[in-house]
């Protein structure tokens, strides 16, 4: 059974709050989910909806996500495919980076990257993580 690990780390970004969850699912696999703009409303819970144009994103593809039933724009900052990283800015804030660090053939970590002063939106990461795993499982 998979468990989610949350520690303080330090990233490209600085010192994070990482929420993450081993996977047995391809990294390549998870990190189709993750960059899929079309899939965040089914593994975000606080997001409802997503506007953007882009099947797959890339730096600095921008749209809208609706958050508690408000459209917001973000921006991502960069989208790395080699290093399976992301990240991005939420109404001009910089947000959750996102990393996929492959563990093997057909087993992977899934991390969200959670600035210090929102440590508190972890519990959300850790629902988000588990709803990954179930739709990059479900491609397997």
């Amino acid at each position: 059974m998979s468990r989610t690990d949350v520690s303080l780390r330090r990233t490209p970004d600085g010192r994070r709050l990482e929420v993450a969850r081993t996977v047995d699912a391809p990294a390549d696999t998870v990190w189709e989910v993750l960059i899929d703009p079309s899939q965040w409303s089914e593994w975000g819970p606080s997001v409802a909806a997503v506007d953007c144009a882009a099947d797959r994103i890339r730096t600095g593809t921008t749209g809208r996500v609706r958050v508690a039933g408000v459209w917001i724009p973000f921006e991502i900052d960069r989208c790395d495919d080699e290093n399976y990283r992301w990240t991005w800015r939420v109404a001009t804030v910089p947000a959750t980076g996102h990393r996929v660090d492959p563990l093997g053939e057909h087993r992977c970590r899934a991390v969200f990257e959670v600035p210090l002063l929102a440590a508190g939106y972890a519990v959300v990461c850790e629902r988000a993580l588990r709803r990954i795993e179930r739709l990059a499982t479900r491609r397997e």
